[in-house]
């Protein structure tokens, strides 16, 4: 019997392995990747892999408040506000369904802000009270070749009364004298009276200049067979008396090829304290895709964009003033392609990185340099040898600001280009010289990468994709620490959540660094299926807060002058080497002007409670607002940033 039964026991054995073998043969390439999964998550989840390589985490972000995150910005109230306006879904533009969300991520809660236009590629920047100012933003989306149906374009519409306007409603009738055309305007326009020219010296009259208004026209019809070619004279139908010759449109080529997005003039003012958005003057122009930068006395500059009609604006920027809460023009014409990545600079001019989002003619304004902006003036920097692959590459000024060092990181061509750049390039504003040199290379050519500098003088790199818009088969799920004190750089955690068009990074005050976003055009890499957008957010934390402890501020002011030497106190004070200011982010398309982090002398209080820092006497190094300050102890390990305002 005891034989008998051992030789059933074998057979069921033999069996059983021959079952689990032949599973095994079938279900091969699942059972690794299951056991690749559970492999990889024991490793990165391992306490000496964190310290070394930081952490990944998605925060769940309850189902109602998912939204398609375009535009980021930290408040100082510490939470973070995240604007998705129509978040590029059409329809939602057409049910005016425009959405931002206000996360704490402390306490991980969600606030719906009631967002009051569409603020789908607008431009943001912090105010010197803190407020956020948001302009321009969607008039209309766009239409590619193949799905425009009615021939449109630009109307020219002329007033040669000197006596009065001209408002024309939207639905006015255009006809062409010769070619008996009608097109119909989509938006209402008002003429200026017409200007009456004098002879300077006698004061004599000499004749009247019309004035011009300009809208989008669409014929009545669809066809072809609607489309112009060349320049035409167009009645305004519906006029009577003088104004039937006085008024008049003027167009070129109307037809039916791609159409392109079109901004709005509006401008709002989001109070991080009562949570709402509120209506100030609208801009001179439209602007869908502007930069906003700051002027060293608090103003605002308002650059590039596309206008009203989808075309760039011609190098007019304009000026905010936060007192009278208007617009002027600034008088300095500079065009430069949409979102351009223009930093203020310790001397009053600006830097232009040369990244920046596409829009643009490709030979216009695309070379990076020094701008003067009193003068008008720009200065080209030499020394990038793939200065054709700026296109939305990401640049950052890298730590301490007073270095004057900046960063530019990937890129790739202009337009709806498959190249993409695996280089990062550094410059030395304070050289004699200044030329961009190469720095570390990363492992592919990437487009919108994410930037975000961090406490302790290291900037995360993280995100992008190896193509245009995607398809999110081409995002890279990579991230580095770059070391701005040594120059080298370094392979991190890698993220779980492909970033890449329309995403962005935010450094949080606890030193900790959330990315969201992302936009792929296509799904697969055959680019057979549409692509989904990302609203998952996901928090990096650095190996700096892996370590057994870090410094804590305990009491200081919440406001300091440009100057001023001030005191923190502190029971780690022996410890602290360093201090900063670090400026909270608003960014969107990897573009982030306002980001900077400063350095502070430092040094200890005689009676070794606390440290006393001095704040940089210049205006255009820290401009007016809210800082994070962190401090960093002898193993770079930061604190928790205190909000400082800078006054």
């Amino acid at each position: 019997m005891s034989d008998l039964g051992t030789r059933r026991r074998v057979r069921r054995f033999t069996v059983g392995a021959v079952v689990v073998l032949a599973l095994a043969g079938m279900n091969g390439p699942w059972l690794y990747r299951f056991g690749s999964e559970k492999y990889h998550q024991y490793a990165i989840n391992r306490p000496e892999y964190k310290a070394k390589n930081g952490h990944w985490d998605i925060v769940n972000v309850p189902r109602e408040f998912r939204q398609n995150t375009i535009h980021g910005a930290l408040l100082q109230t510490g939470k973070v506000l995240l604007v998705a306006g129509s978040g590029n879904n059409l329809d939602n533009f057409d049910a005016k369904n425009f959405r931002s969300v206000v996360w704490d991520p402390v306490k991980n809660t969600y606030q719906e802000i009631r967002t009051p236009s569409d603020l789908f590629c607008t431009g943001q920047i912090h105010l010197a009270n803190g407020n956020l100012l948001f302009a321009g933003g969607t008039k209309r989306y766009e239409k590619l070749k193949g799905d425009v149906t009615k021939a449109g374009g630009l109307m020219v519409v002329h007033n040669e009364d000197p006596d009065k306007p001209i408002t024309l409603s939207a639905g006015t009738r255009f006809t062409g004298k010769q070619n008996h055309k009608t097109f119909v305007s989509k938006d209402p326009v008002t003429v200026a009276p017409a200007k009456k020219i004098f002879d300077r010296k006698t004061g004599k009259f000499l004749r009247t200049e019309a004035s011009l208004g300009r809208i989008y026209v669409e014929a009545q019809k669809s066809g072809t067979k609607y489309e112009t070619g060349y320049q035409e004279n167009y009645r305004v139908q519906g006029l009577t008396g003088s104004d039937t010759h006085n008024v008049y449109g003027i167009a070129n080529k109307l037809g039916l090829d791609k159409k392109d997005f079109q901004g709005i003039r509006q401008a709002y003012e989001f109070n991080p304290y009562t949570q709402k958005f509120t209506k100030v003057a609208s801009m001179n122009e439209a602007r869908w895709y502007p930069t906003l930068a700051r002027l060293a006395d608090g103003r605002v500059l308002a650059l590039s964009g596309l206008d009203d009609i989808g075309q760039i604006v011609p190098g007019k920027s304009e000026i905010y003033d936060p007192k009278t809460k208007t617009w002027k023009y600034s008088g300095k014409i500079r065009q430069f392609p949409t979102y351009p990545a223009v930093f203020q600079l310790p001397d009053g001019t600006f830097f232009y990185s040369g990244s920046n989002a596409g829009y643009g003619p490709a030979d216009v304004g695309r070379a990076p340099g020094i701008w003067h902006f009193d003068t008008n003036k720009f200065a080209k920097l030499p020394g990038l040898d793939d200065a054709n692959l700026m296109e939305t590459s990401g640049a950052v000024l890298l730590p301490p600001a007073q270095d004057e060092t900046f960063m530019v990181v990937g890129g790739g061509g202009i337009g709806e280009s498959p190249k993409s750049s695996s280089k990062t390039r550094i410059i030395d504003l304070t050289a004699k010289n200044p030329q961009f040199v190469d720095g570390p290379e990363l492992e592919k050519g990437t487009r919108y990468p994410e930037l975000s500098v961090l406490p302790d003088d290291t900037v995360l790199i993280t995100g992008g994709s190896q193509d245009y818009r995607g398809p999110s088969s081409e995002n890279i799920l990579q991230a580095r620490i770059y070391d701005a004190k040594t120059g080298k750089m370094r392979r991190v955690a890698d993220p779980e959540v492909g970033r890449n068009y329309h995403s962005g990074s935010i450094l949080l005050p606890d030193g900790r660094v959330i990315t969201f976003g992302g936009d792929s055009l296509f799904a697969d890499k055959a680019k057979s299926r549409p692509g989904v957008f990302e609203q998952r957010l996901e928090i990096y934390t650095p190996p700096y807060l892996y370590r057994d402890s870090r410094p804590s501020l305990t009491s200081g002011p919440s406001t300091v002058k440009l100057g001023a030497t001030v005191t923190f106190a502190t029971k780690y004070a022996s410890a602290i080497k360093t201090a900063r200011l670090i400026h909270p982010s608003s960014t969107t398309h990897v573009t982030d002007v306002e980001q900077r982090s400063i350095a502070l002398t430092l040094k200890k209080t005689k009676d070794g409670t606390g440290i006393e820092v001095t704040v940089p006497n210049n205006r255009d190094m820290v401009p007016a607002g809210w800082y994070m300050f962190f401090v960093t102890d002898d193993q770079g390990t930061p604190s928790k940033a205190l909000w400082v305002r800078v006054r």
